[in-house]
């Protein structure tokens, strides 16, 4: 079991940019020393939403500033970035940080952020599909190249030369069949992010793991789940933050991801997207959906949490986790507040319970 931190950089508290982007970093810096075994941070762009353009620079200032945590793109958005760059930036980063890097990537949903990059949403499958082995290939190799029409690239060499890469350290987010589909072909460990019901995610994450064993002759790795954390020894205060915080950050996603939008109904592999809005519809609006959303998520108290845990692994099997502690304009010294509760009196719980066959 691997637990870190994932930093969201949902501006909802009214800061400054500048402001806001140094206290969401530093929170990286502390995990290290609460015992987290990885920092994360998203790529997203433009708005208030989840705003950190570029995980690879921001983790380089995180590296200087830390010594054993490993960091986590989570994700590198493929169709908005040049596979070449990628495997670049990749490179400087763990040889600056002495290998701590595991690299996620990932094709992005907001058709926002797809008008801002100029490229179209229905194109990032092949996108994504065209930079992903050429990413890998150049991490393991050292040399880039492709024919593609998306990223038509001649053979080149990175310098400086990757060192010590395998498929092992890269995650893929993965949140549709046809996406655990690619993952597992590639041979890579998958990242899920928490949604609602777990049972409806099953079928996926079964296929996942069959369709690795089959093609690479060994047990899929345990993928990993990107939670949202409300985590207070106080019950009373679990709920008025959830209530407070959490519904404001879903209010957030469902905007920015237009939930439900017909657009959606086009594209298969964004399925999951249509389930979220017919949810918040059947439901009376994201207001109170998000109730049902955040039962996938790890909202409660320390005990609460832990059994939380325990429950959901019998059901899915061996996962590691990414907790985003600070979202929906949650005060800081609350945000610390529960990082240390959690990294006290929940996680060595966690870490030391014994692995379990889904």
């Amino acid at each position: 079991m691997q637990v870190g931190i994932h930093l969201g950089f949902q501006n909802l508290h009214g800061m400054p940019d500048g402001d806001f982007f140094r206290r969401e970093t530093q929170l990286a810096i502390e995990a290290e020393a609460m015992g987290f075994d990885f920092a994360a941070a998203v790529e997203h762009h433009f708005t208030d939403y989840a705003a950190c353009p570029d995980p690879l620079q921001l983790l380089t200032y995180v590296a200087a500033k830390t010594s054993t945590i490993k960091l986590m793109p989570a994700a590198v958005i493929l169709p908005w970035n040049d596979p070449l760059r990628v495997v670049e930036k990749t490179a400087m980063l763990d040889h600056l940080s002495n290998g701590r890097v595991i690299l996620g990537m990932g094709r992005g949903a907001a058709r926002r952020e797809f008008t801002g990059f100029r490229t179209d949403l229905a194109d990032s499958r092949d996108r994504f599909d065209e930079a992903a082995p050429m990413i890998l290939a150049g991490l393991e190799t050292g040399f880039v190249e492709g024919a593609g029409p998306h990223f038509p690239q001649p053979r080149v060499e990175v310098r400086p030369r990757p060192e010590g890469w395998s498929k092992d350290r890269c995650v893929m987010v993965s949140m549709s069949r046809s996406s655990v589909e690619e993952a597992a072909e590639l041979g890579l460990r998958t990242l899920r992010f928490s949604q609602g019901d777990w049972t409806k995610a099953l079928p996926e994450i079964e296929f996942y793991r069959d369709t690795f064993a089959r093609l690479h002759g060994k047990a899929a790795p345990p993928f990993v789940i990107s939670d949202f954390v409300v985590c207070f020894e106080d019950e009373a205060q679990v709920v008025d933050y959830t209530d407070k915080y959490f519904s404001a950050q879903f209010q957030q996603v469902a905007e920015h991801y237009e939930f439900g939008a017909e657009h959606f109904r086009s594209l298969p592999s964004y399925s999951t997207y249509v389930y979220m809005g017919e949810a918040a519809k059947a439901a009376g609006g994201p207001d109170k959906a998000y109730r049902d959303y955040i039962s996938g998520n790890m909202i409660g108290t320390p005990d609460q949490l832990v059994e939380k845990h325990f429950t959901r692994q019998r059901m899915v099997g061996d996962y590691w986790i990414i907790a985003n502690f600070s979202f929906g304009g949650m005060p800081y010294e609350d945000v610390y507040r529960q990082m240390r509760v959690f990294a006290e009196k929940v996680m060595p719980r966690l870490k030391e319970g014994a692995p379990v066959a889904a």
